[in-house]
């Protein structure tokens, strides 16, 4: 970089990322300093195992990145970032060969719902007629602005969303399927179900589903950051990579700093220029339960009992609704279960481009403690094996990663908690410290633009994005937001 930057980004996940991509669209100097070898964060793809075959180590089913504000100002298709759709959105097996799927068409899922079809069409129809204002609601509304379309259906869905998801489930559907399916796409929030606000997640991903589908990035995730760091250097900005910051004194005389980081990482780097009352809300700030993840390679698609499923990106492998809620209850109580709810992904399925031909690959994991070491393999591919008999038999080459591990890998996951921080109802509000502006920190000039603020973890980019606006505002007086570059 020419001169000394104007701004500082620290971490280069999707959220730093896009803090940098809306400060350098404002004309200024740009330098993102991340402590990998590599920039992405959660958006990292390595071939773990054998050449050829590339595997997502984090986030893989893109649904947020087609649908938010940021991501389609910024045109992935302009940037030859491709979003490839698999034939079934996501699919949840059930015992004797049975499975609640959903399609990209709501018709085509309120269909194969049967008697629960006129439920689901009642739930879902008005909010995929408004799904965009949905969206952009919940992912900017940390700015603190109301919804300016869509009221109403804006606040039926928070009215609906504030409850448990076992509550939603048995109000509107009577078949283990539907209930199952609404719960399995809830799981993925990582909390307790029988919190308030698990509806919400539910709702918003199923949703998401009709409205957008649920995507991978054809070739890998890392594909996404490669094209945002491509955009940045195209306008001046400066990605170093392999670098660890640990005192915000080393950007001293730097107008704004933006921290893609854990707010623990923010308290160390602040030292003695934070003040005791914000760091005692960060040590009450909590993170919730770890990962265990699995990579495969496999000599042949995985054997499912139900065709539909063999057609799916998603799989939510639990069985019905009340084992869904204990899988997902035992982590969040530090306990270990013989029967988890199984996250897992079919890449080569929708992208055959991730594995050499013939090749295919396949990812999962499941919630376990926060912290936890144990290994879940087996309890993975039993759960597995339980609706795909043979399974086991086409493992040609796995690796892991426990929650130990995957903090090594990345240090925002601390404990293994890959959200930055639980998704509690008080925690989404005020992430990570109670303030009416919660990316503003008390040190002058620092903001958090992490996962840790609202609207918290996906592949959105908001985070980040908001905090760059707060940060032009404050700092350099931008009041009206700069458009993003268009691609060169």
């Amino acid at each position: 970089m020419n001169g000394k930057a104007d701004a500082v980004v620290v971490g280069a996940g999707p959220n730093g990322l896009a803090a940098a991509l809306r400060l350098a669209a404002a004309g200024l100097r740009v330098q993102v300093v991340e402590a990998a070898g590599k920039p992405g964060g959660g958006m990292r793809t390595e071939e773990l195992m054998r050449p050829g075959y590339r595997h997502d180590v984090c986030s893989i089913v893109q649904p947020m990145a087609a649908a938010s504000p940021f991501f389609r100002e910024f045109d992935l298709p302009s940037r030859g970032v491709r979003l490839v759709q698999p034939e079934v959105n996501f699919a949840h097996p059930l015992d004797g060969g049975r499975a609640a799927v959903q399609y990209r068409s709501l018709e085509a899922t309120a269909a194969a719902l049967g008697p629960d079809g006129d439920a689901y069409r009642r739930l879902f129809e008005p909010l995929v007629e408004h799904g965009q204002d949905v969206v952009d609601f919940f992912l900017m509304s940390a700015l603190r602005r109301p919804p300016t379309r869509s009221v109403a259906e804006v606040v039926k869905f928070g009215l609906n969303g504030l409850p448990n998801v076992r509550w939603l489930a048995n109000r509107f559907f009577e078949t283990e399927g539907a209930r199952a399916m609404l719960a399995g796409a809830a799981a993925h929030g990582m909390l307790d179900l029988s919190q308030p606000l698990t509806s919400a997640l539910g709702m918003l991903l199923t949703m998401l589903g009709h409205h957008v589908g649920w995507p991978l990035v054809e070739g890998g995730s890392q594909n996404l950051a490669d094209a945002m760091v491509t955009a940045l250097e195209q306008q001046g900005g400066e990605v170093v990579t392999g670098h660890h910051i640990t005192d915000l004194r080393e950007f001293d005389g730097v107008p704004a700093v933006l921290l893609d980081t854990a707010p623990e990482a923010f308290v160390t780097m602040a030292g003695d220029r934070l003040n005791e009352g914000y760091r005692r809300w960060v040590r009450r700030y909590k993170h919730g339960a770890g990962v265990f993840k699995v990579d495969w390679i496999l000599s042949e698609p995985v054997p499912w009992t139900n065709p539909e499923v063999r057609r799916a990106g998603t799989l939510h492998i639990a069985g019905t609704l009340e084992e869904t809620l204990a899988g997902e209850r035992a982590p969040n109580r530090n306990e270990i279960t013989d029967r988890p709810y199984v996250l897992a992904v079919q890449p080569t399925v929708p992208d055959p481009t991730r594995a050499p031909d013939g090749g295919h690959v396949f990812w999962a994991y499941v919630h376990v403690p926060h912290g936890s070491d144990v290994d879940m393999t087996a309890a993975i591919e039993d759960q597995i094996e339980r609706f795909a008999p043979g399974f086991k038999d086409t493992v040609v080459d796995r690796a892991t990663k426990n929650a130990v591990q995957m903090e090594a890998w990345n240090p925002a996951y601390i404990g293994g908690d890959i959200s930055n921080g639980q998704a509690t109802l008080r925690q989404m509000l005020f992430r990570p410290v109670p303030r009416w502006n919660t990316y503003k920190t008390p040190v002058p000039g620092v903001y958090m633009a992490s996962s840790a603020t609202p609207p918290g973890p996906a592949v959105h980019g908001a985070c980040g994005d908001n905090a760059a606006r707060v940060a032009l505002r404050e700092v350099f007086g931008v009041r009206e937001v700069p458009r993003l570059r268009p691609a060169a």
